[in-house]
């Protein structure tokens, strides 16, 4: 197979470079496997994957992260809350595993369910680069058991920062760290980690690790030896980030109230560690109901594309929309509802399909994402929370768009 009939079998999977392009050719990570996931027939399967009210101990499942592997293990990690859906009280950072690209799952682990205390937020990220296995972090934050609202976090270190690490694939996790002295800059009563996933950079700073936080990035130059945080402009929460194809920095956020009230649409900043981030914009075609978000760089090549998840709306958490950017996050041009069917009727749904999520990419070129469900809506207080696994491909987003 010559070089430009690949490029033209692959370029709706993972790109290729064009011959009169005058920087290096893009590694094709496997140009049989490519080629075959661009002649696949479009798919979306889904399960429920952390079952709330009839799995272990726990009453629901929220707050997921996942990620992927050297060898293709997929992680997902999630909050178990212990006796029902609240933000506060026993909760724990569990999680399962996949070694078949998201068919089958491990039982339920924990990284950590010391305590009766709350440790929430997981934000994972893989240093592909340390050992021979890669080393998988979860970054989480933590409060005491006697921390039972908004109104009990008053002082600094009532929510502090811990880090746990994996060095098989996730079998096994390491005990987690407090890192508040370091990385809860003075001042900070409330705080979060991400939630989501944070990103290792191939551009500017090759290996670098960062996990989004609150007002922050935290990012480690030296593989998790030590780790450090650069502020960044306030008025959001619970961000996103991803590498650009310059080596800069997207953040994408949820705004806080004051800004949301505002304008109901997601927020963007890009900058880099070295420098500085702007002051934050309005991404006007994203909507936001005050409500998490996930993105992903899916490829690097040409064309490059970032996928983006969240709820598509200005209210309620339904309509779970993925989307493409082939411009660096300027414009989303191309997108898919998850669901089929009218998901923000509410008066007329048992469950409701939307919420917080995470993406990654598999190891056979589709998507991974995780996705909350809340099992009753009529009593949303009290009800069991889940999360479900969907896995689809280019081919299901595109449903017969053309790519710009």
């Amino acid at each position: 197979m010559n070089y430009s009939t690949l490029c033209i079998l692959i370029s709706l999977s993972l790109g290729c470079a064009k011959q009169v392009n005058t920087s290096p050719a893009p590694k094709i990570e496997d140009e049989v496997a490519a080629t075959a996931a661009v002649a696949a027939t479009a798919y979306h399967n889904s399960m429920v994957l952390f079952n709330g009210g009839n799995e272990s101990i726990y009453h629901s499942f929220r707050i997921p992260s996942i990620i992927k592997t050297k060898n293709g293990t997929l992680i997902a990690i999630c909050e178990g809350r212990r006796w029902s859906p609240s933000d506060w009280g026993d909760i724990n950072v569990v999680f399962k595993r996949s070694t078949d690209n998201g068919a089958t799952w491990s039982a339920l682990g924990e990284v950590v369910g010391s305590g009766a205390g709350t440790w929430g937020n997981p934000t994972a990220v893989y240093d592909k680069d340390k050992g021979t296995n890669g080393r998988a972090w979860v970054f989480m934050s933590w409060n005491d058991a006697n921390k039972a609202a908004w109104s009990d976090i008053t002082a600094w270190g009532d929510r502090r920062v811990f880090s746990s690490y994996s060095d098989d694939h996730g079998a096994t996790w390491s005990t987690p760290q407090d890192m508040s002295t370091t990385l809860l800059p003075p001042g900070y009563t409330w705080d979060a980690m991400g939630p989501g996933t944070g990103i290792q950079t191939t551009i500017n700073t090759p290996g670098r690790l960062i996990i989004p936080a609150y007002g922050r990035n935290i990012y480690s130059d030296d593989h998790g030896t030590t780790w450090h945080y650069q502020p960044i402009p306030g008025g959001t929460d619970e961000g996103t980030i991803v590498e650009l194809m310059n080596g800069s920095l997207l953040r994408n956020d949820r705004p806080g109230t004051t800004a949301w009230n505002t304008a109901k649409k997601r927020r963007k900043s890009i900058g880099t560690i070295a420098g500085s981030f702007a002051a934050w914009s309005v991404d006007n075609t994203l909507n936001d109901p005050k409500c998490q978000a996930s993105i992903l760089r899916y490829n690097g090549d040409d064309p490059h594309r970032i996928y983006f998840l969240n709820p598509n709306t200005i209210d309620k958490r339904c309509n779970m929309t993925v989307r493409i950017s082939y411009d660096d996050g300027a414009t989303w041009p191309i997108s898919r509802a998850i669901y089929s069917g009218n998901t923000c009727d509410y008066a007329n749904l048992t469950v409701a399909k939307g919420g917080y999520s995470s993406m990654v990419k598999t190891a056979d070129y589709a998507v991974g994402a995780l996705i909350e469900i809340n099992e009753n809506v009529a009593a949303s207080a009290t009800s069991n929370k889940s999360i479900e696994f969907h896995k689809f491909n280019l081919p299901w987003i595109l449903n017969g768009q053309t790519e710009p």
